[in-house]
């Protein structure tokens, strides 16, 4: 009996250079695709790293100021909270981080990691890093030491940095690539833009209090303290560590860098040795009962009902169609917070609320993607055409007025403006009716094509920027132009300091006859139109 053939396993080196050289192809490939995308890389590529030069020479300058140092470590301890976020938002969208598409290949974790490592060192992210970590060093930098312990330490934090960003991926890739992985990118997107903007009010109050030498970093010095000796973080901070004298704790600095990088290097090892032996659980056989789907009691009778159930299910399990619900309310959240810690916030911003919730009935039928073939197959009379569009806007009203109602009372509680509670809830559900009737209509008159691959942030297909600026723009100034009457009101009633309830008592019903009136108007059409919308929601 012959013994049985086994896969040849490519040298470790072979390994390397074809990883690196597949990112490379992959870096080149991408920019084919159109001259339009190459020249935005290239563009943002070289205003990227002038941005980070810019940085950089100014932390360089910064060495003249006491404390210039814990700048330069809170820069870095940026950096690394980024890093290690990186994967979380951007791991569907960057095919060499998942590690799951070459599993089935007979490779050894070994040099799998080693190519993986350097594949993912090219690139403008780790340039820009290398320029941002070179700034933060020099800016607490003195004399040779401080020099030799930065070209030692930049790199080392550069690589750990990668290293823990890839290393992130890896351990969590099953998730990150699950459809509970996407939905916690949406919400930690949120989160992180929530976090940004209080960064940079704390940065304006720390930037912008001058000191006795024209800026005061003293504010910085209790968190800097601490980050210092926080890995990778030490590795940069080496520099100035080793310009005071104190080249035993440089040296350690470094060292706990060297550790935490073999760590994570351990780490990315032993992930990618479970993904390549560990079968996917989608792809096995478990027996569990399945039940059938039922009707939620609560939603109309007939087809207006069974829409409105797809369009609710579609909106919490489908990615794109969730990451466009929690993105409106996350933008009208972050700017009342904003508004509140800056002491500009008023109850009207409501009415933002209302109008980016309402715009949720864009392109609903190409949101639908192929599947709406099954939707334009019973799209039979006119009737039919008013019970789809009727479904989908009760379910977006299902959840944009609670929330609408839940933000403005919170608005009127931290502002203390109760009395102008009543306009600016009239104003918010009357633009909410408008912003309903502008989608419906557009959506049947300028669809546009939603990618199918993985990435929710994706929002269109190339070569459609026009249609989307359309839909985008134009929503947002029709739903305007359609709300200027309860507009008008409101600022009749401020003007003339008169009472605000007339404002939420006419602004729903003319809100609510905009919607009917802009359903019925799109309704009309999309028996006509369903050709051409169907060409557009399969065009891939």
């Amino acid at each position: 009996m012959s013994a049985p053939v086994r896969p040849a396993v490519p040298d470790g080196r072979v390994v390397v250079r074809t990883l690196v050289s597949l990112k490379l192809r992959l870096l080149r490939n991408g920019l084919r695709r159109s001259p339009g995308r190459t020249a935005v890389y290239v563009v943002g590529s070289v205003l990227g790293l002038l941005f980070a030069g810019g940085i950089a020479v100014a932390f360089a300058f910064l060495g003249r100021f006491e404390g210039a140092g814990d700048a330069g470590v809170m820069l870095v301890g940026v950096l690394t909270i980024g890093w290690a976020a990186l994967p979380l938002f951007l791991f569907s969208s960057d095919e060499s981080s998942d590690p799951t598409r070459l599993t089935m290949l007979p490779l050894r974790p070994g040099p799998l990691l080693r190519g993986s490592l350097l594949a993912a060192l090219l690139g403008p992210g780790p340039l820009v890093t290398l320029v941002l970590a070179t700034g933060a060093a020099l800016a607490g930098a003195d004399g040779a030491g401080s020099a030799v312990a930065a070209v030692v330490g930049v790199p080392l934090a550069v690589v750990s940095l990668v290293a823990l960003s890839r290393s992130v991926a890896a351990g969590n890739a099953r998730l990150l690539s699950s459809r509970r992985g996407k939905d916690f990118a949406i919400f930690g997107g949120l989160l992180f833009a929530l976090l940004v903007q209080i960064a940079n009010i704390g940065s304006q109050s720390v930037f912008g209090k001058p000191g006795e030498n024209g800026l005061d970093l003293s504010p910085l010095a209790p968190i800097a303290s601490v980050l210092r000796w926080v890995p990778p973080i030490s590795a940069v901070d080496a520099s100035r560590t080793a310009g005071e004298g104190s080249y035993g704790l440089a040296v350690l600095q470094l060292a706990s860098a060297a550790v935490l990088l073999a760590l994570l290097l351990r780490w990315w090892l032993g992930s990618l040795q479970q993904l390549m032996v560990t079968a996917d659980a989608s792809t096995l056989e478990v027996a569990r009962g399945v039940q059938a789907s039922r009707g939620w009691g609560f939603l109309p009778e007939g087809r207006v009902g069974a829409v409105m159930q797809r369009h609710l299910r579609y909106a919490w399990r489908e990615p794109r169609a969730k990451t466009a619900v929690f993105t409106s309310i996350g933008m009208t959240l972050v700017l009342c917070v904003l508004s509140v810690v800056q002491g500009w916030a008023s109850v009207y911003l409501v009415s933002m609320t209302g109008m980016f919730l309402g715009l949720q009935m864009l392109n609903l039928f190409g949101m639908d993607g192929s599947a709406f073939w099954m939707v334009a197959a019973t799209l039979l009379t006119p009737a039919d055409a008013r019970d789809e569009l009727r479904g989908r806007a009760y379910a977006v009203l299902s959840y944009a007025v609670p929330v609408t109602v839940l933000l403005a009372g919170s608005l009127a509680a931290v502002t203390g403006d109760w009395a102008g509670l009543a306009p600016a809830l009239g104003l918010a559900l009357a633009l909410l009716g408008c912003g309903l009737a502008v989608g419906a209509v557009l959506s049947v008159l300028a669809p546009y094509t939603m990618p199918s691959d993985s990435n929710p942030m994706r929002n269109a297909a190339p070569g459609q920027s026009g249609l989307v600026i359309l839909n985008s723009m134009g929503s947002m100034v029709g739903a305007a132009v359609l709300g200027l009457p309860v507009g008008g009101l409101v600022l009749w009633a401020l003007a003339t300091d008169g009472p605000g309830w007339p404002v939420l008592l006419v602004g729903p019903p003319y809100g609510a006859l905009i919607a009917v009136l802009g359903i019925r108007l799109a309704a009309g059409r999309l028996l006509e139109r369903t050709p051409e919308i169907l060409a557009k929601a399969v065009e891939r």
